[in-house]
């Protein structure tokens, strides 16, 4: 008797969730696509991180490459290497996430206090435009501004008296270079957003705030900036996961990879591309893993914490 009541209580479940599939049918088929890409290019190549383990031989293959253990992380974390890419990786993404919030968040607080429809459309299309260039077209227009012979900035020196730059000769200059360079190409998308968030606020809060008295930079304070908390914090969060990982685009492609720049300029990802045209295949798989994993613990870390500080903030 138990077993039939099981198997029937097993056949009403199997059946609610058919029945929540055919009626969702249309937003299963709409995702399919992106599942399939995520299948494809992320969970199947996951079985080629042993290569990581392996003193990995083109002509062995990944299956008949000899096994080394951790050896390869070893040469990684005690490389003279390691420290430079490592505080170049951190430094830089952690500015990038502060200045890209901040700059995001005030674009779009001034763009919410435009009323005029077609300033907005001219403002969104102009500021969102650099995020669909490449990185080599961006790196080619910077490079017609800061080439240290026909550059439009060093003609613009020369022209006022003063002494053209090396750019691509002095290390000082380009932490400022790149992020500004980053900064341009992103905050168009973020500020969106952003501004999207802020079109979703009810009305009536500006409304009793103006009541109240409360001027425009009192309404941002206390109500735009509070609403789109949870939304930098998610934002926030995702940003956290690319700590150990630098924009590879950015930083080969500005500093057009530039061996005097490295010490300021070198990343995890450009490490583990010239790596890979060396050949050491292991070396930079490893690499590569342990980018991942810390970027992964990096994520679940920061969600814990904003979960135990502001549940309704975090991601789970």
């Amino acid at each position: 008797m138990n077993e039939i009541t099981l198997t029937k209580r097993q056949r009403t479940r199997v059946g609610r969730r058919l029945s929540v599939f055919v009626g969702h049918v249309e937003l299963f088929l709409l995702t399919l696509p992106a599942i399939l890409y995520f299948i494809v290019f992320h969970y199947l190549p996951i079985g080629g991180v042993i290569v990581a383990f392996k003193d990995y031989r083109y002509d062995l293959g990944i299956l008949g490459s000899k096994w080394v253990g951790v050896r390869n992380f070893e040469f990684f974390l005690t490389s003279q290497d390691a420290w430079r890419i490592t505080r170049n990786t951190v430094a830089y993404s952690s500015t990038f996430l502060v200045i890209g919030i901040m700059a995001s968040v005030t674009v779009a607080l001034l763009l919410f206090e435009v009323r005029n429809r077609y300033a907005i459309k001219v403002y969104q299309t102009s500021m969102i435009l650099p995020r669909f260039l490449s990185w080599v077209i961006v790196g080619y227009i910077s490079y017609t501004l800061l080439n240290p012979e026909l550059g439009i900035l060093n003609q613009l020196r020369v022209f006022f008296g003063m002494e053209p730059v090396q750019w691509f000769g002095d290390t000082k200059y380009w932490p400022y270079i790149l992020v500004v360079s980053n900064l341009w190409k992103h905050i168009g998308l973020d500020c969106i957003i952003y501004y999207a968030a802020l079109l979703g606020i009810d009305q009536e809060q500006y409304e009793a705030a103006r009541i109240d008295g409360a001027n425009r930079l009192r309404q941002m304070w206390h109500i735009s900036i509070p609403s789109l908390a949870p939304l930098m914090f998610i934002l926030g969060i995702l940003a956290v996961g690319d700590l150990f990982r630098g924009d590879f685009g950015l930083f080969y492609q500005i500093p057009r990879n530039v061996g005097t720049l490295y010490p300021v300029t070198d990343v995890i990802d450009t490490y583990v591309f010239r790596g890979l045209r060396l050949g050491e295949i292991g070396m930079t798989a490893a690499v590569g893993l342990f980018q991942s994993v810390v970027g992964l613990v990096l994520v679940v870390s920061v969600n814990l914490i904003v979960k135990k500080i502001r549940p309704d903030n975090s991601l789970f």
